[in-house]
């Protein structure tokens, strides 16, 4: 397969498939990564699981992947949670072309609440050894970049008032390495909420990559 789109209605008809299968709690979507980040989704069944719609973003998972910081191996059965409490299993397929690079990705939700309100009786199915993964579901880009802001900021552990050179500058290599800077116009956001000009942005990305690279880090 070289492109999502080659195969549009295989993967349309295998979406339906799957969701018909496991019913209206089960989300199935698929990502082509050939479009803009903020638009990647390409097919969606019962969107209403995360209050997504074709032409909505990916989420933080796909983007670090994008950025080269995640290797993009297929994830299977782990644990999300939507905006609005509601838990998910999960699974992450990524799909290659013949020279093995990400060209896209089919991804399955499943809402568990429910079987989790009856634990005690459903812990087979509700597996609550699983691992549980941090994974933001958006209908806007922008919804994902304040995501990603916050877990640069909680990562700092201090105020912004209170963060000096050198916290800013791990502030930005966690953004980063998340992929944060793959979103169109970021710098924009991340400036204005830092208080500093694009020049000191880029003067304190350098830096981080510096730094990233006298420790022993390599970027991918």
């Amino acid at each position: 397969m070289e492109s999502i789109a080659q195969e549009f209605l295989f993967l349309s008809e295998l979406a339906k498939g799957i969701a018909a299968q496991f019913g209206e709690k089960c989300e199935v979507v698929v990502h082509d990564w050939s479009k803009p980040y903020d638009s990647t989704i390409t097919i969606i069944e019962n969107g209403h699981v995360t209050g997504r719609k074709a032409g909505d973003p990916g989420t933080n998972l796909g983007l670090e992947i994008m950025r080269g910081t995640s290797e993009g191996d297929n994830r299977h059965n782990y644990i999300t949670q939507t905006a609005d409490g509601r838990i998910l299993r999960s699974t992450s397929m990524y799909v290659k072309n013949a020279r093995s690079e990400i060209i896209g990705a089919v991804c399955i939700n499943f809402d568990i609440s429910d079987l989790m309100v009856a634990e005690r009786t459903l812990q087979s199915l509700t597996g609550t050894s699983l691992q549980g993964v941090k994974e933001s579901f958006v209908s806007n880009v922008n919804d994902l970049l304040d995501t990603l802001i916050q877990e640069a900021q909680d990562a700092i552990g201090k105020p912004l008032v209170h963060m000096n050179k050198e916290d800013k500058i791990r502030f930005l290599q966690t953004l980063d390495l998340k992929g944060a800077f793959l979103i169109k116009k970021s710098g924009e956001k991340v400036c204005a909420y830092l208080g500093i000009s694009k020049y000191t942005l880029y003067s304190y990305l350098e830096e981080s990559k510096a730094s990233h690279h006298s420790e022993g880090g390599t970027d991918t």
